[in-house]
């Protein structure tokens, strides 16, 4: 199989605005989550205790991206064009653009541009696309509000006038529809986005596996390269939808946490949302080693499948180990040679069990335990751009050649802790195994029954861990320090 470098790299993730620290907070044991703001959805009117409640969500807490401003005049983005579109456009784009600089083309410049394709996975777009089509449904809004201020004794002349300043109120928060509103909502444009602003001609669509989109992504871009469609790939996903239909719609499938978000875990009991963007920019291994790209990691081997009639909603072992024994049989070696496991990491107790117990019958041959953990320990569950996001950790690990700690784990679920389990927790970040093929793999599954599984593998010398990794490994950084300043113990008390 040809063998595909991973070249450049960019994200933006909760707490995390770059690869590098993203792979900091991996190694220091950092969750990035937090009470879910009201900027993004108000509690007060959509939080209930009770997972019973309609229309209601019983979790609380999030990881969200804080601090963050797309430069649209750097990019020369019309303010029109931009108040039109979902800001899941504009972090894409932004995400491409770092992605590209990081493997050598800034401003995209020396790439081969007939010959450069895009492939962004992304499921809904944004919330601003689902929340903008509140404007174009006025007329349903005024008919069953007036409908129901007739049956209160209201004339004509008072409804018209309550109405007519009303429609301005209930219209203000969304941009008018123009010529860029329609662009701006599709999800097929993020990635045409990318590829007008750079000039790219190789072609740029979507893909949509749900959870296992982005992870999709790469698989996508990864066979066009080995088919040699196209010499240069930009692959990753974005998703920024933590909203009523996407949070409320998990809660009533009981995927939602309803206590502590843990993984791998004898008490799993769901995830935590998230939201970002991760970009991976791809060639030939042959390639990118005659242009001297510094490469991350090289994409070993793939593999696809689906559930059959497995649930729709729910993980099969079947189907995670055949997209696993297709991934090895592109790689020419096992699982049992692979000593790194970035798994889907749901944190339900059906979808831990699930995974867990496929890695394991994969490993039965194995001479000793491979790490396991999710990046979703971190982050909460971004959805769409979920697979890129432990990719990028993945790459990291074999680049730096240290096995993180397996976050978010705390009482390690039972086949994990069997005798004779193929896989292991991590409390602290190790320096990879003396004499191990610096190998991981990457997997993401997604609504509909699909899974992907990924392989990594970096054959560069061995290289000594860093000090800044040992001293992040040495201090776990699982709570937070706030500085308080006060001139005397009153101010400080207040």
């Amino acid at each position: 199989m040809t063998r595909i470098a991973i070249v450049g790299m960019a994200c933006r993730y909760p707490d995390a605005a770059s690869p590098r620290e993203l792979w900091e907070n991996a190694v220091a044991g950092r969750r990035a989550f937090r009470r879910l703001p009201d900027e993004r959805m108000r509690l007060e009117d959509y939080w209930d205790p009770d997972p019973a409640a309609p229309d209601r969500f019983y979790a609380k807490t999030a990881a969200v991206i804080e601090g963050y401003a797309f430069d649209r005049v750097a990019h020369k983005i019309a303010g029109s064009t931009y108040r039109s579109t979902d800001l899941a456009h504009w972090l894409a784009l932004d995400m491409a653009g770092r992605a590209l600089a990081d493997a050598g083309f800034a401003g995209g410049e020396g790439l081969p541009r007939e010959r450069t394709g895009v492939v962004v996975g992304n499921t809904l777009t944004g919330e601003f696309t689902r929340a903008n089509v509140l404007r174009l449904r006025w007329p349903y809004v005024r008919r069953t509000l007036a409908a129901a201020l007739k049956e209160q004794g209201w004339d004509d002349e008072r409804l018209a006038a309550f109405l007519a300043d009303y429609e301005a109120a209930y219209k203000s928060p969304f941009p008018p529809v123009d010529e860029d509103t329609l662009a701006g909502g599709l999800s097929n444009t993020i990635a045409g986005r990318i590829c007008n602003h750079f000039d790219l001609n190789g072609g740029g669509y979507t893909v949509d596996g749900a959870c296992s989109s982005s992870l999709l992504s790469v698989v996508t871009a990864g066979k066009a390269l080995a088919d040699h469609d196209v010499d240069v790939a930009v692959a990753g996903g974005v998703d920024l939808s933590i909203d009523p239909f996407e949070v409320i719609g998990f809660a009533k499938t009981g995927a939602l946490a309803k206590s502590d978000f843990r993984l791998y875990d004898r008490h799993s009991n769901g995830f935590w949302p998230g939201e970002g963007c991760g970009i991976v920019v791809l060639m030939r291994e042959e390639d990118a080693l005659v242009a001297g790209r510094r490469i991350y990691a090289t994409i070993a081997g793939w593999g696809v499948s689906s559930d059959g009639k497995g649930g729709i909603t729910r993980p099969e072992v079947s189907g995670y180990l055949l997209a696993m024994r297709r991934a090895y049989d592109k790689a020419g070696f096992g699982p049992e040679s692979v000593e790194l496991f970035e798994g889907h990491g749901t944190g339900t107790a059906l979808g831990d069990a699930t995974e867990l117990t496929a890695l394991s019958r994969a490993r039965a041959a194995a001479a000793r335990p491979a790490a396991v953990g999710s990046i979703k320990g971190m982050i909460g569950h971004t959805k769409a751009a979920a697979g890129v996001a432990g990719l990028i950790k993945a790459a990291m690990a074999v680049h730096e050649q240290v096995l993180p700690p397996t976050i978010g784990c705390v009482d390690p679920h039972q086949v994990l802790t069997d005798e004779g389990a193929t896989l292991r927790v991590l409390r602290t970040a190790e320096p990879w195994p003396q004499g191990a093929p610096l190998r991981a793999a990457v997997t993401a599954m997604g609504f509909g029954g699909i899974n992907t599984h990924v392989v990594l593998e970096n054959t560069g010398p061995r290289r000594r861990v860093s000090s800044r990794v040992k001293a992040l490994a040495a201090a776990s950084q699982d709570a937070e320090l706030f500085l308080l300043d006060g001139g005397t113990w009153d101010e400080l008390r207040g």
